[in-house]
C-alpha cells in the first residue's frame, strides 16, 4: 500500500525506530525523537546501501518520490546514488568557494608575477575591487551577462566610458583565467560586445609639420634645464620609444659598440623584447649623459634622485617651459612626429611600423622576427637622424635670418 501524505503527517514516535514503506524500497523512517526521514534502500554490485533523501515535512512526499526516481534512474545506469550525491555536494561546495573575488585576486597576483607595471596592476585592482565590487562574493559560475552589464553600465553612466571598457576587459580576463582552470564554462562578457558606447580616443598631441618639428628640435638643443632631461628629449626625437621605455632605460640595455638599445620585455608595453638601432647621433647623446651616471644604473635618472627614473611628467614639463602646450606636443608625441614625417617622405610603412614596435598582426611572423626589418631599420635610423639634423639646422638659420 502506497504511503499518503496524511499517514506521513500523522505518524507518531515510538520507543524504537520504525519505517513506513512507500514503493520500490522508499520509506519514511520515524525515530523515537519524532524526527522523520526519507530513506531509500538499494543494492549495487552485491552491496546494500541506504540513501537519505531528506527530513519530513521539509521534503514532502512528492519531493521524496522525485528524488527517489532520480536515484532509481542512476542505479539503472549502474551508478551509485549515494556517491553521486556526495559528488554533487562537493561540486556545489567548490562552486561556492570559487567566487569572482577569489579568482580576481589570483589574476591580480599573476599580473605581479608577470612583472606588469605598477600602473597596470593599480588600474586592474581598481576595476576588480572597487568598480566590480558587487560581483566579488558571487560564485563565478552563477554570474550572468546581465550581472556584468549592470556593473559596466553603472560606470558608463558616470561618464567614464574608457573606464567602463577597461572594467569589462578586466572582468573578461578573470573569466578567461577561470575557464582555463576549469572553474567556469564561458566568459559572459563575450556577449556584451557593443553594449557600451564607443571610446572617444584622444591621440597624444604631436607636431607633425616638418618646419615646426625642426623648430622644436632647435628649442630642445637650446633648453637650459637639467642636461639629462635635455638629452632624454633629444633621444626621444631620434629613437621615438615609448616614454616609459626611455625613462626606465639602464646602461646594461645599451651596447654602444653594436649600436643597439635593447628594451627588455618587462619595460615594453607589449611584454616582448625590442631592439632599437642607434645612429651615431643617438650614440653621442648616450655618451653625453654618461658623465652624470658613470654608465651605472639608469641612463636618464631623476633630477633629484639618481636611483629613480625621470618622472612621467618631467619631459612634458620641460616642453611646457619651452612654450609648447599639452594640446600641441607631448613626450609621447615624438612617435607620431617620426611616423608622420617618415611616411610623408615615402619610407616603407612596414619598416616604420616595425621601428615603432607595433604588434605584427601575423602571429607566426612576429614570433620569429625579433629583429624585424633590422637592416632597413638601421638604415632608416641613420636617415631619420640626418633628417632631424637638417630640420634643426634649417630652423636655426631661419631664426638667425629673422634677427638680421
Amino acid at each position: 500500500m502506497a504511503l499518503t501524505d496524511v499517514r506521513a503527517r500523522q505518524a507518531k514516535p515510538a520507543d524504537r525506530p520504525y519505517r513506513i514503506s512507500d514503493a520500490n524500497n522508499l520509506y519514511l523512517y520515524v525515530r523515537p525523537s519524532g524526527k522523520k526521514v526519507w530513506r531509500y534502500d538499494y543494492s549495487l554490485n552485491g552491496r546494500r546501501n541506504t540513501l537519505t533523501l531528506g527530513a519530513y515535512p521539509e521534503v514532502s512526499l512528492k519531493d521524496a518520490r522525485r528524488l527517489h526516481s532520480t536515484a532509481f534512474d542512476l542505479l539503472k545506469s549502474n551508478k551509485d546514488p549515494a556517491m553521486e550525491r556526495r559528488r554533487e555536494a562537493a561540486a556545489l561546495k567548490a562552486e561556492a568557494a570559487n567566487t569572482f573575488g577569489g579568482i580576481a585576486d589570483e589574476y591580480l597576483e599573476r599580473l605581479v608575477q608577470q612583472g606588469r607595471t605598477r600602473k597596470t596592476i593599480v588600474k586592474n585592482d581598481w576595476c576588480l575591487n572597487r568598480l566590480a565590487a558587487e560581483l566579488r562574493p558571487m560564485p563565478i559560475r552563477q554570474i550572468t551577462p546581465a550581472d556584468v552589464l549592470r556593473v559596466i553600465k553603472a560606470v558608463e553612466a558616470s561618464g567614464r566610458i574608457d573606464t567602463a571598457h577597461r572594467t569589462r576587459a578586466a572582468i573578461s580576463a578573470v573569466f578567461r583565467l577561470a575557464v582555463a582552470t576549469l572553474r567556469a564554462d564561458s566568459d559572459p562578457t563575450y556577449a556584451l560586445r557593443g553594449a557600451l558606447l564607443p571610446n572617444k580616443s584622444t591621440p597624444q598631441a604631436a607636431i607633425t609639420d616638418e618646419r615646426r618639428f625642426g623648430a622644436l628640435l632647435a628649442n630642445i638643443e637650446d633648453y637650459d634645464g637639467w642636461p639629462t632631461l635635455r638629452a632624454a628629449l633629444k633621444m626621444m626625437a631620434l629613437c621615438y620609444p615609448r616614454p616609459v621605455e626611455l625613462r626606465k632605460a639602464c646602461w646594461e640595455h645599451f651596447d654602444l659598440k653594436r649600436a643597439e638599445w635593447t628594451i627588455p620585455a618587462e619595460h615594453s608595453k607589449l611584454r616582448r623584447e625590442f631592439v632599437i638601432p642607434l645612429s651615431p647621433q643617438a650614440i653621442d647623446i648616450a655618451r653625453s649623459v654618461a658623465a652624470f651616471s658613470g654608465r651605472r644604473g639608469l641612463v636618464f635618472p631623476s633630477v633629484r634622485n639618481p636611483d629613480r627614473p625621470l618622472s612621467e611628467n618631467a619631459m612634458n614639463s620641460a616642453l611646457r617651459r619651452m612654450g609648447y602646450a599639452k594640446t600641441e606636443h607631448t613626450s609621447h608625441g615624438f612617435r607620431s612626429s617620426a611616423s608622420t614625417i617618415l611616411n610623408a617622405r615615402r619610407f616603407p610603412s612596414d619598416v616604420i611600423e616595425a621601428s615603432l614596435a607595433h604588434l605584427d598582426p601575423n602571429r607566426v611572423r612576429r614570433t620569429y622576427n625579433r629583429y624585424d626589418y633590422w637592416d632597413e631599420r638601421v638604415a632608416m635610423a641613420q636617415q631619420w637622424a640626418d633628417i632631424c639634423d637638417q630640420l634643426r639646422l634649417t630652423a636655426l638659420r631661419r631664426d638667425n635670418s629673422d634677427l638680421v
